[in-house]
């Protein structure tokens, strides 16, 4: 531990003391169901919680296994996503089952590892599902972890980063306790966030997030919704409808060559295909 540091033992007390008194009821906790986990966890990537709230059932009432996504057009695996954000995440889940359907039954790996080299999983997901999932113990560092380290153990320092932190977040987590463990830090996490100024901030690893109104991102994502709110739409009808978007919010037209680019982005990373000049989903 660093010094001036609480000793582990005292660091461990801590950390299950506030986890309790802070405790949240969260439909996607105590679940033995690897699947549903994963879920949970893409979804809570850089998305508040009361947002995922709604989604996380919606989302398995549609797809409940790994082979029912498998089974499911990217169009309706992206259109249930609809409003979550950060699309990229339906589309490399889409590929992770598709992968597990194919490959192992329709299961995900046992391993931290298997799961790793699966689509869209980072090390963050492998070790949530490995530890909520099958409360096995290990590394799983995300922002509420993170935080809970760097304000009890590393108050006064600045660009801390995560090699220096995943040993100690291995070293604390119980053999036998895994599931609950991560539980209180990210409880004790979520409260520090919400009353202190946000010791993320002090990580080397941490950026602000970009504004969402008005970026690339938001284009992005408004020509998705065109996409699979009008299946086969022309790229002309497409770029109108996304100009119209814009001049709503009072910002300028699309040009050409951006639109261009947007379609090319997408089209590349599998979100629809284009055939003859329309948009069709995949």
């Amino acid at each position: 531990m660093p010094e001036g540091a609480p000793s582990p033992r005292e660091f461990v007390q801590l950390v299950w003391d506030q986890g309790k008194a802070h405790h949240r009821d969260l439909p996607w906790r105590y679940v033995d169901d690897p699947y549903a986990v994963m879920v949970s966890e893409i979804m809570l990537q850089q998305t508040q919680v009361k947002r995922v709230l709604g989604y996380w059932p919606r989302f398995l009432g549609q797809f409940p296994t790994v082979d029912a996504l498998a089974a499911a057009s990217t169009a309706d695996v992206l259109a249930a996503w609809q409003g979550l954000g950060y699309n990229r995440r339906a589309l490399a889940l889409k590929r992770a089952a598709d992968e597990c359907s194919a490959r192992n039954a329709g299961r995900l790996p046992e391993t931290y590892e298997g799961l790793l080299a699966l689509p869209g999983v980072g090390p963050a997901t492998a070790a949530g599902v490995m530890a909520f999932a099958r409360c096995k113990p290990g590394s799983y560092l995300e922002t509420n972890v993170r935080t809970v380290f760097l304000h009890v153990l590393f108050p006064e320092q600045e660009k801390v980063s995560d090699k220096v932190l995943e040993p100690l977040v291995a070293l604390t987590c119980p053999p036998d306790h895994a599931r609950e463990w991560y539980y209180a830090l990210l409880d004790f996490g979520a409260h520090l966030k919400a009353t202190v100024a946000n010791p993320s901030r002090r990580s080397a690893s941490y950026s602000r997030q970009s504004t969402f109104e008005g970026s690339h991102r938001q284009k992005r994502a408004e020509l998705l919704r065109i996409a699979l709110d009008c299946p086969g739409v022309g790229l002309e009808e497409a770029h109108a409808q996304l100009n119209a978007f814009e001049r709503a919010r009072k910002r300028e037209q699309v040009p050409q060559d951006l639109f261009d680019k947007l379609v090319a982005e997408m089209t590349g990373e599998g979100f629809f295909a284009l055939e003859d000049g329309r948009l069709q989903p995949r």
